[in-house]
């Protein structure tokens, strides 16, 4: 190996010198790698769409509010429900407002009621009405509370309310998810990187003669390194783009099951161009901290065994 020359052990028959048999390091090697990039991918997913439901949904909700108006009676609700929406027009800091109607406050508890329910004296159950208000910047407490000046003195039953303060729970419950997820994308980096440092003890291991008699030949530690770097660089770069392939199939899965919920939230967490460029880079940074690490262990290696 002295002067540059590509040793790598034993003559083959294209003519090349090999120093490690390539099937020493392949086997089960690259679909340990798969599996990692294929569950390192599905969890980055996983923690991009949460982080995309949570900032379309902030950004949606963060200037709403609900104003609802509890009397049972339901000629009084309508009127308290009609003068407080013209005081809230006459509030600043108001974008835009809207009496939800009463059909569409009648679907939204179908599902729970049904249709038509009563209560035991035989009248409907009060359902109260709802107005729905979008502020120009957040809705902070200095804004609800200047709603709420001009509205319980025209409508005594109204209740005011920041949308963002009803979903806050959930959004912190998402937050911990998506947490979850990164903290589950550095651990399996971290297994892969174990993995391969097992697998390169091991080879190494296997071929100590061998390298033992390139050293004394002129070789380096660099150039027997970068065999070994080589070799699992090739079954990283196999084992990523097949745990990449599985992964997408698994993602455009799921998107497809949770599509069919119709659910806004869900909806609003769907994978952007950019989250599908970073999905693509998990295999070649597997790849890359495969090679990385491979090439450490072995230089380690070899400074404690020559």
């Amino acid at each position: 190996m002295a002067g540059g020359v590509k040793m790598r052990g034993r003559l083959t028959a294209g003519g090349r010198v090999e120093l490690i048999p390539q099937g020493r390091m392949a086997g089960p090697m690259p679909w340990v790698i798969a599996i990692m990039v294929a569950m390192t991918a599905i969890a980055l997913a996983a923690g991009l769409t949460l982080g995309n439901a949570v900032s379309n949904a902030r950004a949606e909700i963060e200037g709403g509010v609900t104003v609802q108006i509890l009397e049972p009676r339901a000629d009084v609700r309508a009127a308290q429900a009609a003068r407080a929406v013209a005081a809230i027009g006459t509030v600043p800091g108001v974008a835009g407002l809207q009496q939800v109607p009463q059909a569409q406050l009648d679907a939204l508890i179908e599902p729970w009621l049904g249709t038509g329910i009563t209560d035991a004296a035989g009248s409907a159950i009060p359902v109260p009405a709802l107005i729905d208000v979008r502020l120009k910047g957040p809705a902070t407490a200095a804004q609800l509370a200047a709603l709420t000046r001009a509205v319980i003195p025209v409508a005594p039953s109204a209740r005011i309310d920041a949308q963002s303060n009803w979903l806050k729970p959930v959004f912190d419950a998402m937050v911990s998810l998506q947490l979850l997820a990164i903290a589950i994308v550095a651990l399996l980096a971290g297994a892969l990187a174990a993995a391969v440092l097992l697998a390169a003890r091991s080879a190494l291991g296997a071929n100590r003669d061998t390298i033992e008699i390139v050293h004394l030949l002129g070789g380096t530690d660099a150039q027997v390194a970068r065999v070994f770097q080589r070799s699992i660089g090739y079954d990283a770069t196999g084992g990523g783009t097949v745990g990449l392939a599985l992964a997408l199939v698994v993602i455009l899965a799921l998107g497809r099951r949770f599509a069919g919920l119709g659910a806004g939230l869900i909806d609003s967490g769907a994978l952007v161009w950019s989250d599908w460029l970073l999905l693509a880079l998990v295999p070649i940074l597997a790849t890359l901290l495969a090679m990385l690490t491979a090439r450490l262990t072995v230089l380690h290696a070899l400074r404690k065994m020559l």
